[in-house]
């Protein structure tokens, strides 16, 4: 059995391909994004593929690998660069990573929350440039969360948008990415929630109208944002956004802390591994 791999993998993962009997692996060895060329390359031919949530696993790289193919494993719990339609047409499984990056993201997601509504990232900037004069009554004043209300969209299912933007003092965004939640954060969905309100996105960059999102900032109709999801990724350096003091965005690190990277390397390489033996995969995603 023969099977690709798209990038370097956290060494736990890596050294479990490395250990496996009667399985070729073949690597993109590099932290960087594999070329698309080398992609279809290098999946051709192949039984499995181990890619990670910025390869764009379409037909075109289906057709490269060939009908060798029967296994993907992903290292995201996310599953929207795959076209799982056309995977599902060609017989072929799909092992994800879900759970596993749970409480790294929920911990993003408090500290992305604090950091925004207390204008940390501001309040930094004006120690290194010198706009810290002295102690002023107003001076970098924000939102606290003692005695708010945090309307969460994702907790299992969408809870009405229209009641939790209009009473909550805080919206932090969790959910998948569907047909359904696709950019439905926009123009309405901001108008009316609160102008103290903080807007926090931790789920995909797609959920979010950032055209929407960035009127709702400079016309004062939100306080303050902070995202750690854009699209796309990584958001251009000239983006409107990033013009912003009220808008913190971070590049996707959600899930990065060393152990859980780790384990969801684990989990990736042994779907892989028992995809490509036909077993029953650790975490497989039905279809």
């Amino acid at each position: 059995m023969q099977a690709f791999v798209s990038r370097r993998l956290p060494r736990e993962g890596a050294a479990l391909l490395a250990a496996a009997g009667g399985c070729s692996i073949q690597q993109w060895d590099s932290d960087e994004p594999i070329p698309r060329s080398e992609l279809l390359a290098g999946v051709a031919g192949k039984h499995g593929l181990l890619c990670v949530l910025s390869d764009r696993v379409d037909k075109e790289v289906l057709d490269a690998a060939g009908p060798n193919l029967k296994i993907i494993s992903t290292l995201s719990v996310g599953v929207d660069h795959l076209d799982l339609e056309e995977i599902k047409k060609r017989g072929i499984r799909v092992g994800y990573t879900p759970d596993i990056l749970t409480d790294a993201t929920a911990e993003l997601s408090v500290a992305l929350l604090l950091a925004t509504c207390r204008r940390l990232l501001e309040a930094v900037e004006e120690v290194k440039n010198g706009g810290w004069t002295s102690w002023k009554p107003l001076w970098m004043c924000g939102y606290g969360l003692s005695g708010s209300t945090v309307g969460i969209i994702g907790l299992g299912r969408i809870v009405p948008l229209t009641k939790l933007a209009e009473k909550s003092d805080f919206v932090v965004v969790t959910c998948s990415l569907t047909p359904g939640t696709k950019g439905m954060c926009n123009k309405d969905f901001f108008s009316r929630m609160k102008k103290t309100s903080v807007f926090i996105n931790t789920s995909r960059g797609a959920v979010v109208s950032q055209e929407d999102l960035y009127q709702a900032l400079v016309s004062g109709q939100i306080a303050a944002a902070g995202l750690d999801v854009t699209s796309p990724e990584p958001l251009p350096t000239d983006h409107p956004l990033l013009s912003l003091k009220n808008c913190m965005i971070l590049p996707h690190i959600g899930s990065a802390t060393y152990a859980t990277r780790n384990a969801m390397s684990v989990l990736a390489a042994n779907n892989l591994l028992a995809g490509l033996k036909g077993e029953s995969m650790p975490s497989e995603l039905p279809l």
